[in-house]
C-alpha cells in the first residue's frame, strides 16, 4: 500500500513542478521516489519517511543552488533595467521645477528629470540612473 502512496506523491509533485517550472517541488519528488524504492524493497514506513526527508533536503540544499545558477542565467532584463547606466542626449532642457525635459535614448524620446533638481541644458549627454514610470531620471 505504501508503494502506491509514495508513487502518488511522486507523481503529484512531478506534475506540480511541470506546471510551475519553479524548481520547487522536484527535490521532494526525488525524495518520494527514494521512499517509493525503499517501499518496493520492503523497508518499514519509518525508514521510508526518513529517507524521503533526508533525500529531499539533500537535493534541496545541495543541488538547487547549482540548478538555479544554470537554469536562470538566461533571464532577460526588462527594458527598464536595460536603460539604467546608458547615455542619453537631452533634447529639451531638463527643469524639474517646471516639469520640463526630454532626452533621446537609443533613438527613442523619453520624458526626463534630473536626479538632483539641477537644470540640464539641451544637447548635454547624461547618464540614466533610474526610471520612474515613463520618465528617465538622469545626471550629468
Amino acid at each position: 500500500m505504501e508503494t502506491i502512496v509514495w508513487l502518488g506523491i511522486f507523481l503529484v509533485l512531478l506534475v506540480l513542478e511541470i506546471i510551475s517550472l519553479g524548481l520547487t517541488t522536484i527535490w521532494f519528488a526525488g525524495g518520494a521516489l527514494a521512499a517509493f524504492a525503499a517501499a518496493l524493497l520492503g523497508a518499514n514506513i519509518i525508514i521510508q519517511a526518513v529517507l524521503f526527508l533526508v533525500i529531499s533536503l539533500v537535493l534541496l540544499f545541495v543541488t538547487r543552488p547549482i540548478a538555479v545558477k544554470y537554469f536562470n542565467n538566461n533571464l532577460a532584463k526588462t527594458n527598464v533595467e536595460n536603460v539604467i547606466g546608458k547615455t542619453a542626449k537631452v533634447s529639451r532642457q531638463i527643469d524639474n521645477v517646471n516639469s520640463l525635459g526630454e532626452a533621446v535614448l537609443e533613438g527613442e524620446t523619453w520624458m526626463a528629470r534630473s536626479e538632483n533638481n539641477e537644470i540640464i541644458a539641451e544637447g548635454t549627454l547624461v547618464t540614466v540612473v533610474a526610471v520612474e514610470g515613463v520618465k528617465l531620471i538622469v545626471r550629468v
